[in-house]
């Protein structure tokens, strides 16, 4: 397994503190913050780890103050209530004695019942497109040195966008949509679980990104400030975080310095088996 698949692992698996507290402790690679779905992934270990014959099926949380990645993340679950059907559990992360993440999180005994999708878009399979080696050839030197040092790095997931000039290169205002293969570098173990969590991880990726391309805009634009306000995941179908799965995003509106994003997850088979909604700060300073 590589060291990036290993590390990632290693965040998920939280430290037990005490009933229903639980540690999280952020890779050291020299960013100001901790990263978004970093916090969704652990605070949904944090949330499973208090339920048992469950699946997740939907969670709602809200980023409160940016992370600070040299200290450990304290998780908080609250178990709201245990019903017949859904357990409801609500979740607070904690840094220096202040919450600086909340979420809500919904499990429910396995059902059968009616059942319909959308459809998944006609792209080209993730084999036909360039790999994250061959867009660190192409787009390397055009990152901010930060940005450079992350891409450099071993990761645990890999990305391949369908369309690569919408993606990195366009200053032409368009439509905001964008399809994106991703999935985990290395196999992960067997556990549903561990794929929901890297799944959530993920999900923070690329998505506030759609927004910008109804403005010609990228995520390396200095003069923006960007950030995830909140996120929303629902979960429908079993899935393999380390198989291909296509991220289908679109962004409605943006306004008052905030956009709003949504995405559909689809296996390679056109299985659809989780939606994202995400609303995030995209200020333009001075």
């Amino acid at each position: 397994m590589s060291s990036a698949v290993e590390n990632l692992l290693g965040i998920l698996d939280l430290e037990p503190l005490e009933h229903n507290l639980f540690r999280g402790n952020s890779p050291q690679v020299g960013w100001q913050r901790v990263f978004g779905g970093q916090v969704i992934g652990q605070a949904l270990v944090a949330a499973a780890r208090t339920v048992e014959g469950r699946e997740i099926h939907s969670l709602h949380g809200y980023f409160l103050r940016p992370g600070d990645p040299k200290v450990p993340i304290i998780y908080e679950v609250v178990r709201i209530r245990d019903g017949k059907s859904f357990t409801t559990r609500r979740v607070v992360g904690i840094q220096h004695g202040q919450a600086i993440f909340s979420m809500g999180a919904s499990f429910q005994i396995p059902e059968e019942g009616l059942e319909h999708q959308f459809e998944m878009p006609e792209v080209p399979p993730p084999e036909k497109l360039p790999s994250e080696a061959d867009l660190k050839k192409m787009f390397m030197h055009m990152v901010p040195e930060q940005v450079k040092r992350y891409w450099e790095r071993e990761r645990p997931i890999e990305f391949r966008p369908v369309d690569l000039l919408q993606r990195y290169a366009s200053r032409e205002k368009r439509p905001p949509f964008q399809n994106v293969w991703f999935k985990a570098t290395e196999r992960l173990p067997d556990d549903p679980r561990i794929h929901q969590c890297v799944l959530a991880y993920a999900s923070d990726m690329t998505l506030l990104d759609t927004s910008l391309i109804a403005h010609g805009r990228t995520v390396f634009d200095k003069d923006l400030q960007l950030a995830s306000l909140d996120h929303a995941l629902w979960y429908y179908r079993p899935f393999r975080a380390d198989e291909w799965l296509l991220y289908v995003q679109d962004s409605p509106v943006s306004g008052g310095a905030r956009s709003f994003n949504r995405g559909n997850i689809f296996t390679r088979e056109g299985v659809l088996v989780a939606s994202v909604v995400q609303e995030g700060l995209i200020r333009v300073r001075d």
